[in-house]
């Protein structure tokens, strides 16, 4: 019995079952780890701000290099799928060389294409820089969730991984600003500053991948465990929740839990490479199977709604409501970032507290009435061009902000972080690039399309069409989404593999960890 007390997770069920020990004091906050990842999600800050800077920037772009519509939806969407490259070679380097070094190459690649197109002279030139731009791009995005979530403690997971979301939203609303203040330079001036300023978040990026700690996971992959219980003992609010996260990235790296050397050697088929790639797509389980539907389904549907349409071509949208001057439109669309920070800055300390699929269902929802409200009053303005009809244009502005803002309530941080979450560990850089790259794709359409398609179905009929594909997303969140809050992210396997049948598995999982407590303590009381 001597023996069982010395496993982390026996001994901790052993004292929660003692009615003598009284309840368990409630953790702190564990600054360290959130630290770090406010680091890696300053990475975030690229996708948010180049998003931000264009939805302004384009405007003079096409004035000064005088480019058609066409190229100006391929301008701004191909970075998105750009960033697929980015995204996949990001998955490599994620188990090749490591999450925080995967991080600095982000800050460096988006530096060389922020650079490029701050000084681009032609059409051409600029589109090089957005092809660069777009892979740093594609490795902030797969790297960010993944590293913040592997240094996160269990309890304040959703909170800290959610900063990715909180960055990308603050990027937004620094891009609206930038627009604001550089738009009084001359032309061929202003859209080249509003670009350049996107150095500065690499900059601190490239600095902050210096100092990071690596990700305990990753460490324990590479057989590192001395390190890995280090950076735990930091990253943990407690030495038992410490000991309990090392035995669990033991067991899924396939390591014994009676080795207790510093260096060890990891089965090859634990650490990721070619043999998840067969795992996913070959040969998977019916967990698995469902892991990777859920993670990237719920990315690909957070942008197939259109989200990115009413951030990027907020000031198009305000055109066509009404307001007519540039000031007026720009000074519009700071709105749209300030609404969209605060909405996801109230999300953020709920992901923990009530949960990843409530935030989620409610956020979807709002926003599927508020494209359609969208809809309706761009439909009631369109059909009279002639009359300042004030109620509808009043209508739309409060439609436009309601749909950043319960966007950014739940189904901006969750998608991260649930698709951060879920994958095991020996498939979670695949499966993070692959959401990721599902995720750009999507946005990538919307963006190199919406002026093309609201020029052909109206722009009220572009958001009456979001609107369903938003509601086809509520039904999928529904049915194939199961609550992860609270889940260790060695135990979320067990979550899936039951379609349709979510609340019973959560139970079963409860019954199956019980059950092998209970096993570990007779076999821990024979020996």
């Amino acid at each position: 019995m001597a023996d069982s007390l010395q496993n982390p997770a026996v001994a901790g069920a052993l004292e929660s079952s003692n009615p003598d020990s009284g309840p368990p004091p409630k953790p702190k906050r564990n600054t360290f780890a959130l630290a770090c990842a406010l680091l890696a999600c300053m990475s975030s800050v690229l996708l948010g701000y180049d998003t931000g800077v264009m939805s302004g920037a384009m405007i003079y772009i096409k004035r000064d290099l005088k480019i058609s519509d066409v190229r100006v939806e391929i301008l701004v969407g191909t970075i998105n799928v750009y960033s697929l490259v980015g995204s996949t070679i990001a998955g490599w380097t994620c188990d090749w060389v490591g999450r925080r070094y995967t991080i600095v190459i982000a800050g460096v690649i988006f530096l060389a294409g922020a650079f490029l197109m701050t000084f681009a002279t032609t059409y051409s030139f600029l589109m090089i820089g957005r092809f660069i731009a777009g892979i740093g791009v594609g490795f902030a995005l797969m790297i960010a969730p993944v590293y913040s979530a592997e240094i996160s403690p269990r309890s304040a997971r959703g909170f800290i991984t959610s900063f990715t979301e909180v960055f990308i939203n603050f990027g937004v609303l620094l891009g609206y600003v930038s627009n604001y203040f550089f738009a009084k330079l001359p032309t061929n001036l202003g859209w080249r500053f509003m670009m350049g300023v996107g150095a500065i978040p690499s900059v601190m990026l490239i600095v902050g991948g210096f100092i990071m700690p690596e990700s305990p996971r990753w460490l324990v992959m590479q057989g590192r465990v001395g390190d890995a219980r280090k950076v735990l003992d930091k990253t943990s609010e407690s030495i038992q929740e410490s000991q309990e996260r090392l035995a669990d990235i033991k067991e899924a790296a396939g390591i014994p839990q009676d080795n207790h050397d510093d260096v060890v050697e990891v089965p090859k088929r634990k650490t990721g490479g070619r043999g998840a790639w067969r795992q996913i797509f070959l040969h998977p389980t019916r967990a698995v199977l469902h892991i990777t539907i859920a993670g990237i389904g719920l990315c690909f549907f957070q942008q197939a709604c259109g989200i990115d349409s009413v951030v990027m071509y907020s000031p198009k949208i305000f055109e066509k409501a009404g307001m007519k001057t540039d000031n007026d439109r720009l000074l519009a669309t700071i709105s749209v970032g300030v609404t969209k920070t605060i909405c996801i800055l109230v999300s953020t300390f709920w992901l923990d507290k009530i949960g990843r699929r409530a935030l989620l269902l409610t956020s979807s929802g709002g926003f599927v009435c508020s494209t359609i409200g969208l809809a309706i009053g761009l439909t009631v303005i369109d059909r009279h061009p002639n009359e300042k009809i004030t109620w509808a244009i009043a209508f739309c502005f409060l439609c436009t902000l309601g749909s950043v803002g319960t966007f950014s309530m739940g189904m901006g941080p969750v998608a991260w972080v649930y698709s951060s979450e879920i994958f095991p560990l020996r498939l979670r850089a695949l499966g993070g690039a692959m959401a990721a790259g599902a995720n750009r794709l999507s946005s990538g359409i919307i963006l190199m399309t919406f002026l093309s398609l609201s020029k052909a179905i109206t722009i009220g009929g572009a958001f009456f069409l979001f609107g369903g594909i938003a509601l086809l997303a509520f039904i999928f969140f529904f049915t194939l989404l199961p609550e992860t809050r609270g889940r260790g992210l060695e135990e979320m396997e067990e979550l899936f593999g039951t379609f349709f049948k979510w609340r019973s598995t959560a139970k079963e999982l409860e019954e199956r960890k019980r059950k092998r407590l209970e096993s570990e303590n007779k076999k821990n009381d024979l020996v």
